[in-house]
């Protein structure tokens, strides 16, 4: 958003988050920023408690409490958005997409021994249940 207003953030919930999300959203875990704290009628808690979600919030001053978040963004404009020229919002969509299936089921994650994050799934869930005897 071109601002970090309520508002934005609000719409952003909504619009992005809730709209297109497939799956039941428990919280919304921010950092303390003015635009997802507030009273009742704040327009982000107001979203928040109108679609039954929770808040949760960074530790103040703990950086790293927010680190995982901090590091998906910043692979995401390192590798893909500064790389990218998009025509509109459906192009920029679309070149998401891709790169979200390149970066979990082409490039190899020095942190899974070299393996795909949907290697390490794959395995995963071919795990017998139980070990034989």
């Amino acid at each position: 958003m071109p601002d970090k207003t309520r508002n934005s953030a609000a719409w952003f919930l909504t619009e992005t988050v809730i709209a297109q999300c497939p799956y039941q959203i428990d919280y919304a875990y921010s950092d303390n920023g003015k635009e997802y704290k507030g009273t009742d009628s704040h327009a982000f808690v107001k979203t928040c408690k109108t679609h039954g979600i929770g808040q949760k919030f960074t530790q103040i001053n703990r950086p790293q409490t927010n680190g995982k978040a901090e590091r998906v963004i910043r692979t995401l404009m390192q590798m893909w958005h500064s790389h990218t020229n998009f025509k509109d919002c459906t192009d920029r969509q679309t070149q998401l997409d891709r790169f979200i299936n390149f970066y979990n089921t082409v490039k190899p994650h020095k942190s899974l021994n070299n393996s795909t994050p949907y290697e390490i799934l794959q395995h995963y869930f071919n795990q017998p249940l139980c070990k034989q005897p």
